[in-house]
């Protein structure tokens, strides 16, 4: 029984995982931009739902609009004011990780000097486990995840795959100026592609405020298990990005089944090097041929 619980808790934490990583890599996947902040997004979102609706008392659908205004003018800030600036100077690939990394850590200490840096969590029944069989204890939030997750990911399927400017987001990378040759503006889709990707933090962040609780050092979590699944499940691939989030919420909590507490997170990245070493393109990306 104590399998079958660590899995159920396991694809709870992989939900949180998957929604998470792939917004980072939708991002990634169209703009070709290491979005370090991306964990940021996360924080900002889940502080924000935090104070209004625990601190403030103001009802959960407003706390869950706000984080989501919160999170996308945060992502759209930064294509914007940081990373377009830089690409349009030719800025080098680490010109943007620095920058992106510095945002992340202002962020941080700013979440600490306003919310405190102490623990900080919602509380909801939502959260209190109850048993459904002998020695077996779910909690209604495990399966909520599950289905925010399930409708999320068929949510932006079908958008990536039925609008111009979904299908027009997966061509960026590849080739903008056929985007023009649509009429469409290749900043204007990298522009949707950062909020969308920003958007797909929030439901993550909020779950993760009614479970395992918030720090303000939360975003660094989030950022290295977003690029670990981006690399788990194939650089470029939403599918793999989903399946790599869920394949390490389970390894972390298997881990518990036969190892201390404390090496739960490194099992995560025991699985990142393991397919760096034996199969680097992961699960849906595409080898590359050596040059």
């Amino acid at each position: 029984m104590l399998f079958l619980q660590l899995v159920i808790n396991g694809l709870q934490l992989g939900a949180i995982y998957a929604l998470t990583a792939v917004g980072f890599s939708l991002i990634f996947g169209a703009t070709k931009v290491f979005h370090v902040a991306h964990g940021a997004a996360f924080t900002i979102a889940a502080y924000l739902f935090w104070w209004i609706f625990t601190v403030l008392h103001i009802a959960w659908p407003v706390a869950v609009l706000a984080a989501v205004v919160a999170s996308v003018v945060f992502g759209l800030a930064m294509e914007r004011f940081i990373y377009r600036p830089i690409q349009r100077h030719e800025g080098a690939f680490f010109t943007v990780f620095i920058a992106a990394f510095g945002v992340q850590i202002i962020i941080q200490n700013l979440t600490g000097s306003v919310f405190g840096r102490g623990f900080a969590s919602v509380t909801t029944s939502l959260s209190h486990s109850v048993e459904v069989l002998p020695g077996l204890f779910v909690a209604p939030i495990a399966w909520i995840s599950l289905l925010i997750a399930l409708v999320v990911f068929t949510a932006l399927s079908l958008y990536l795959s039925r609008t111009h400017t979904g299908m027009a987001m997966r061509a960026l990378s590849e080739n903008p100026d056929l985007i023009r040759v649509f009429g469409l503006d290749p900043g204007r889709v990298a522009q949707c592609a950062f909020g969308i990707g920003s958007a797909m933090v929030v439901p993550g962040a909020i779950l993760t405020s009614m479970t395992a609780g918030l720090n303000p050092a939360i975003g660094a979590h989030v950022m290295l298990i977003s690029l670990a699944a981006t690399i788990v499940g194939g650089i470029g691939s939403l599918r793999g990005a989903a399946c790599g989030g869920f394949l390490l919420g389970l390894a972390e909590n298997l881990a518990l089944w036969r190892l201390d507490p404390q090496w739960s997170e490194a099992v995560t990245f025991v699985v990142l090097f393991l397919f760096i070493i034996f199969r680097p393109s992961g699960f849906f990306g595409r080898p590359q041929a050596a040059k």
